[in-house]
């Protein structure tokens, strides 16, 4: 049909994204012509994805993460993102309702993909956050969080977990919004990035 390369965003995909988002039709539509300026194939690729982030982090190494975040955006897991998941994303992490934040942190934290949390994959995503924060920052951390393995040992102790233990999805949203602890042991969102998201948006 080629409306992923035209000019304007077609009417269904628009009509979803409204439905399933707190977008306006106005903000989708200045966002789709945005993206494919950047994009002009109408996809971005991991690569593309990766780079984008690294903007975000002048001053860290956020490949890691920008590869696990992209992983659970990707929804067919076809390596690309079009727009409709490059904005359901956008309103993933932005998202108002701690629920819908925490249903994206636990796809971003399940690394294989299988419906469950091991304590490996909450390690190979608090590695992948330390990448992300300035050596100076790392120092001022409590002794009992200033290691990706001391950080992982906390959380799942928070969750009672023994180490060869899975977590599912409703343990995870329902633990972490029972102890503001483990969300701020699991989430990286530095006020650098969401103040230029910001400026990027106007």
């Amino acid at each position: 049909m080629g409306n992923s390369k035209s000019g304007a965003l077609s009417k269904e995909i628009l009509e979803e994204l409204q439905l399933n988002t707190k977008f306006t039709e106005e903000e989708l539509c200045t966002w789709y012509q945005s993206f494919l300026k950047d994009c002009p194939s109408g996809r971005i690729t991991r690569q593309e994805f990766e780079s984008i982030y690294a903007k975000f982090f002048p001053d860290a190494d956020p490949k890691a993460y920008a590869q696990h975040v992209f992983r659970s955006f990707d929804a067919n897991s076809d390596g690309t993102l079009d727009f409709k998941e490059y904005v359901i994303a956008l309103h993933m992490t932005t998202a108002s309702k701690p629920t819908q934040k925490l249903e994206w942190a636990f796809s971003l934290y399940d690394v294989d993909g299988n419906g469950t949390i091991s304590k490996n994959e909450v390690l190979e995503i608090v590695m992948a956050i330390f990448k992300m924060i300035n050596p100076e920052d790392v120092k001022n951390l409590p002794d009992d969080e200033n290691t990706p393995e001391k950080r992982t040992e906390k959380i799942w102790a928070f969750f009672g977990k023994k180490d060869d233990d899975k977590l599912t999805e409703e343990e995870f949203i329902e633990g972490t919004l029972a102890n503001k602890e483990i969300l701020r042991l699991i989430q990286f969102e530095p006020q650098k990035v969401k103040e230029r998201i910001k400026e990027k948006k106007h």
